[in-house]
């Protein structure tokens, strides 16, 4: 019987320089993979950040028009308070309605523009 008790477990050292080596790549190849994944992680915060500003912005700027479109409103309740005749009524509605109808319109195409932004922002690659 042997006086080491792991004599039996000896090994060569080829086989010992092998096992070394394997788990040094496995090591750096996990290595790798840590990387790639943090820098996943990085470029999707970055995207989340963009589109959460974005998002504000938008907000924003729906309240900022929310505001402007009572106001007009508001403006021409008070016009129609004042009219003096139905034609004078009806002259006025149809300016408000012309000009809210332009006014909605160049609203949702700038929100639009502001909503394809943030699409296109959130996509680019963070370096």
């Amino acid at each position: 019987m042997s006086k080491e008790p792991f004599e039996q477990f000896a090994m060569p050292n080829e086989v010992r320089a092998f096992v070394e080596q394997s788990v040094s790549q496995a090591r750096n190849a996990f290595d790798g993979i840590v990387q790639a994944a943090n820098r996943a992680v990085a470029q999707w915060h970055g995207q989340a950040q963009a589109a959460r500003a974005g998002a504000s912005e938008i907000a924003h700027k729906s309240m900022a028009y929310a505001e402007k479109n009572m106001e007009a409103t508001f403006d021409f309740a008070q016009k129609l308070m004042q009219a003096k005749d139905p034609n004078e009524v009806l002259r006025l509605q149809s300016e408000y309605l012309n000009h809210q109808m332009k006014t909605l319109s160049a609203q949702a195409q700038e929100l639009g523009q502001s909503a394809a932004k943030i699409v296109m922002d959130s996509a680019k690659p963070k370096s």
